[in-house]
């Protein structure tokens, strides 16, 4: 997928919502839960918020360790909720949140996994071992890292931004990523609390698409963010987990999730 693609679809629907796929059975409402086990409950939740959000939002984010502790069930959870995306709502951008960060043979399996295995578009990665941990990533057309820059959890100042030759290690990051990269294979993540850090982040890195977590339940404001990080592209992603996919934990889940997807939409653009 081009980030033009990415960007028709931004403008068709007026919306640079990503949807987090982030799904905790204990969460789920009981009339998803009834005569179901464990991962068909989890199963059937993601088709039914997929298919109520899918008109308001351009991206879906599974994460996967809401399916990894289930076991190898969990992990055909995750292909059939892949899967569903695709064979009904073929426009959007699925992003895989695994956050991982190995070299090697390691980083390779890793991105035959997550790319040809699962079907991603996209990965989110850790980048602490170095630009070794990113390349094999680079090597499918169509296909994006997306690196943690700028997280939103309180603890990201304990490394992200110490000075590195004067620089917030950060800024360190992305300006080496984006040597090894370029904006059709490369997006970076950066939170949606720091939006007091985006247009400084603009002046270096204008082009590539952000990944923004944060908005809803983290704090975050999508208005914000759009002021200082959008570009000619739109160039963010706008994810929003909890706030959405858990609006309601009665039987109108669905529709619940339709009109919060639907606001927050309305938010971003």
């Amino acid at each position: 997928m081009t980030t033009n693609q990415i960007y028709s679809e931004i403008k068709k629907k007026g919306s640079m919502l990503c949807v987090g796929l982030d799904t905790d059975y204990t969460k789920i409402p009981d009339c998803v839960k009834d005569g179901r086990s464990v991962t068909e409950a989890v199963l059937e939740f993601n088709r039914r918020i997929i298919d109520a959000t899918a008109p308001h939002c351009v991206a879906f984010k599974p994460n996967l360790a809401f399916y990894e502790y289930l076991g190898k069930d969990g992990l055909e959870v995750l292909e059939k909720t892949v899967a569903h995306i695709r064979d009904n709502h073929p426009g959007q951008f699925i992003i895989a949140d695994a956050k991982r960060g190995d070299i090697g043979n390691t980083a390779r399996m890793y991105a035959k996994s997550l790319f040809e295995t699962f079907d991603f578009d996209a990965v989110t990665l850790s980048p602490y071992m170095g630009s070794e941990t990113v390349t094999p990533f680079l090597d499918y057309p169509g296909r994006y890292a997306i690196v943690v820059a700028l997280s939103s959890n309180p603890t990201s100042y304990d490394f992200q931004n110490a000075l590195n030759e004067g620089k917030p290690l950060y800024q360190s990051v992305m300006e080496k990523m984006m040597e090894i990269s370029t904006p059709e294979n490369m997006m970076f993540v950066v939170g949606a609390t720091k939006a007091d850090k985006f247009k400084e982040i603009r002046t270096f890195c204008p082009d590539n698409f952000l990944l923004v977590p944060g908005v809803g339940a983290q704090g975050g404001s999508a208005e914000e963010v759009i002021a200082g990080g959008a570009n000619s592209k739109g160039g963010l992603l706008i994810n929003s987990s909890r706030g959405v996919i858990y609006a309601s934990a009665g039987d109108d889940f669905a529709e619940a999730a339709a009109k919060a997807a639907s606001r927050t939409a309305l938010a971003t653009i």
